[in-house]
């Protein structure tokens, strides 16, 4: 997510930089092509015009004219003015209510409504600790209710069953009662969803809204219809009482025009965004953090918390006690290290939050793919036991089983093996109290904003 944005904003940056001092000619030309950036992200023009208005009163201020280092103040000018009208701050979910609190789903159909149910059930379960039922009143689109029957048992939360020969709001109704009585927490209701906004639609959701009083109602667009995607909710908003949005396939959204457009059009905080497949991906929305990244100055506070949240501490201890012992740094090794990272929402993600990532060259990011890590996994998976304890012994004929069972090439078994060892050669050097040497030869190799 905008990384065409971020390309572009980090070159106006860096001209800046080369400036002895700012001038109101230079800013001027500087934020022509942040408003060129802004366009070509696909952001809403009221939003941009109010963006460079705004960012322009405050540069051309004697604050930043007359700064020491003018361009990095500048920078902070932009960057206040992504926070203030992504929101300023984090808005979380307002559960406060005698139980069941009820949260509805609004949206187009296509927009990963569904899908985005079972993430924010599951992250209400595991991070609120909160006891979650899901119920579908989608009675119109083939396979919607067994969609999210089979989310809520893989996410491990109660789901209510209803039938397409039921009207949504006796569905409701029942659902609701239901909840009361198993002493659920929330109740997270998915709602039909249309190609286009018609009457039947808002006259069927508005009903549900009164009949159920949620608490929260979230209307879920996806990221990549852009401008679209501010309209939609804009149109939404006048209907019903939204209490927020939730922005779904960010991973595939390499502009962020919605990211910066829908909450100056509907005044609707956004409040999450669903960033891959993964049930667990769906993160909280951070202003701040979010234009530090496009900024390209990373998000170091976000990969810090899914660290945490996400990483298997027990198998990272056992990986250094082993590796401190001196022993091998085997396939093993290297399959959770990467089942780890997908866990953590895959490469790209993890890249994204990284201090000048945005200046990591094109051959770099695209090696950063999930592909090649759901490859390696495989080609490891196709391995035995032993193979995958003591990798020398795979040779000529165990390569192209491998290469087979995998549906790889030879060559690609190579690579791995490859890689493999230099992982394993650097494994050792760090056991052996090599890591200040490694990280002074890496000095000067690093994007810039990772220097040490």
């Amino acid at each position: 997510m905008f990384e065409n944005l971020s390309e572009r904003l980090g070159r106006t940056v860096k001209n800046l930089r080369g400036q002895g001092r700012l001038t109101e000619q230079n800013v001027k030309d500087a934020l022509r092509e942040v408003r060129m950036a802004l366009l070509e992200a696909d952001v809403a023009l009221p939003v941009v015009k109010q963006f460079i208005a705004s960012v322009q009163v405050k540069a051309l201020g004697q604050e930043v004219l007359g700064s020491l280092s003018p361009g990095q103040s500048l920078i902070k000018v932009v960057n206040d003015e992504l926070v203030q009208i992504m929101g300023e701050e984090s808005e979380n979910l307002n559960l406060s209510t005698k139980p069941p609190a009820v949260v509805l789903m609004a949206g187009l159909q296509g927009s990963g409504k569904t899908t985005t149910t079972g993430k924010l059930a599951l992250r209400l379960k595991d991070k609120e600790k909160r006891k979650v039922m899901v119920v579908s009143c989608d009675v119109y689109r083939p396979a919607a209710i067994a969609q999210l029957q089979k989310l809520a048992g893989d996410v491990g939360v109660e789901f209510f069953a209803s039938e397409p020969d039921q009207k949504p709001v006796d569905i409701a109704n029942a659902a609701l009662e239901h909840a009361k009585k198993q002493f659920i927490d929330v109740l997270i209701v998915d709602t039909a969803g249309r190609l286009a906004i018609d009457e039947a639609m808002m006259s069927e959701i508005k009903e549900l809204n009164q009949v159920l009083s949620p608490v929260e109602t979230l209307f879920v667009v996806d990221s990549m219809t852009g401008q679209d995607a501010a309209t939609t909710a804009q149109a939404f908003g006048e209907a019903l009482p939204l209490t927020g949005v939730i922005l779904t396939k960010t991973d595939g959204d390499a502009r962020g025009g919605a990211a910066l457009s829908v909450r100056v059009i509907t005044g609707k905080p956004i409040k999450f965004i669903g960033a891959g497949e993964k049930m667990a991906a769906l993160e909280a929305f951070h202003p701040d953090r979010v234009a530090s990244r496009i900024l390209g100055m990373g998000d170091v506070v976000s990969l810090v918390e899914e660290v945490h949240e996400k990483v298997d501490h027990d198998k990272a201890e056992k990986l250094a006690r082993k590796m401190q012992k001196g022993k091998n740094f085997d396939m093993v090794d290297l399959r959770d290290q990467m089942e780890q990272m997908q866990s953590m929402g895959g490469m790209a993600s993890l890249i994204d939050k990284l201090p000048g990532a945005a200046n990591l060259p094109d051959a770099v990011k695209n090696q950063a793919n999930d592909t090649e890590v759901k490859r390696t996994i495989a080609i490891i998976n196709s391995m035995t036991p032993q193979e995958r304890k003591f990798p020398a012994v795979i040779k000529g004929s165990r390569k192209k089983r491998i290469a087979q069972g995998s549906g790889v090439q030879i060559q690609d078994v190579n690579r791995l093996m490859k890689q493999h060892l230099q992982m394993s050669k650097m494994m050792k050097k760090m056991a052996k109290g090599g890591m200040k040497k490694m990280l002074r030869g890496m000095k000067g190799q690093m994007p810039p904003g990772m220097g040490m």
